[in-house]
């Protein structure tokens, strides 16, 4: 059986992601991602979901911006749509998030979130619509 094969069989997964807020401001908010061997999938490039998360708490962090989060969560900005193009991978070095505000209204907030690799080349396209708690 072929270690990918191995990899589909087996009912255990397991990883590990570690990434960092570089830059905020209102308009505009960066992440770095170090790629690791924990975020890999079978085929030794990172998981898209590795991506979709670093591009997902960018976007939440440039919507949360000036807001008040309350103790229990109230006008937290809710992720209540992604939509996400993936167009290229890698196996290793950084990869980085920088999302842009395209509206920010008082119910809802929209960002769109290029996710880029080695070389500046462009990874993913993440549009994400955002509402209040």
């Amino acid at each position: 059986m072929s270690r990918f094969q191995e990899h589909i069989q087996s009912s255990r997964r397991t990883g590990s992601i570690e990434f960092f807020i570089e830059e905020r401001d209102e308009n505009r908010v960066v992440g770095r991602m170090p790629v690791a061997e924990g975020m890999l999938n079978p085929f030794g490039t990172v998981q898209a979901g590795a991506m979709l998360w670093l591009a997902d708490v960018t976007a939440t962090v440039l919507a949360i911006g000036k807001t008040e989060i309350g103790d229990d969560g109230k006008g937290f900005p809710l992720a209540v749509d992604l939509h996400t193009t993936l167009l290229g991978n890698q196996r290793g070095g950084e990869i980085r998030a920088e999302a842009r505000i395209v509206r920010r209204g008082s119910r809802v907030i929209v960002v769109r979130t290029a996710v880029t690799g080695e070389n500046d080349r462009l990874l993913a396209e993440v549009t994400s619509t955002h509402i209040p708690a």
